[in-house]
C-alpha cells in the first residue's frame, strides 16, 4: 500500500508517492497538459500511477489563501479531487500546501538546480512537500491505515 501526493495547477500535476511502509515521500513524476481545464488525460495517467503502485490513499494540496480563506484555486483542487474519487474510488484527503513551492524552490537552491531546468522538478517535489509534511502531522492515521483501517 502507498499513499500519492498531487500538487494541482493549471497545467501541470506534480505526483508524488510514499513508500510501501509509509516512512518515506519521493518524488515521482509531473503530468503535464496543454490546457487548463482539459484533464481527461491526466486522470488516465493517474488512475494508472494508483494501479501501478498499489495507490490506497490520495493527499491532494489544497491551496488556501494566506489567510486561511479558500479562492477559486481551492474551489479547483477541489473539484479535480472529486473527479479523481469518483473515477478511480480512491479516497482524496485535501491538505493545505500554502508555501509548498516555496519549499521546493529552497531545496533546488540547496540542490544548485540552475533556475532555468527547475520547471522539470517543481512540481513534483512540490507533491513531496505535501505528502512528507501530511505523513509528519497525522502519525495516528498512518498507523491505522498500515493496520488495514483506510478511510471511506
Amino acid at each position: 500500500m502507498r499513499i500519492m501526493a498531487l500538487d494541482y495547477g493549471s497545467k501541470t500535476v506534480g505526483v508524488a508517492l510514499s513508500d510501501e511502509l509509509l516512512m518515506t515521500a519521493q518524488p515521482k513524476e509531473i503530468i503535464r497538459r496543454d490546457r487548463d481545464g482539459m484533464i481527461r488525460k491526466t486522470l488516465q495517467r493517474i488512475e494508472q500511477l494508483i494501479l501501478e503502485n498499489d495507490v490506497r490513499i490520495i493527499v491532494l494540496g489544497l491551496p488556501l489563501n494566506m489567510d486561511d480563506s479558500s479562492g477559486e484555486r481551492a474551489r479547483l483542487s477541489q473539484d479535480f479531487g472529486d473527479r479523481i474519487m469518483r473515477r478511480t474510488g480512491v479516497p482524496v484527503i485535501m491538505s493545505d500546501e500554502r508555501l509548498t513551492t516555496v519549499e521546493a524552490d529552497e531545496m533546488m537552491d540547496r540542490m544548485e538546480i540552475r533556475p532555468e531546468s527547475r520547471g522539470k522538478y517543481v512540481d513534483m517535489l512540490a507533491a513531496c512537500v505535501i505528502l512528507r509534511d501530511y505523513m509528519e502531522n497525522h502519525p495516528d492515521e498512518l498507523k491505522a491505515w498500515k493496520e488495514g483501517k483506510l478511510p471511506e
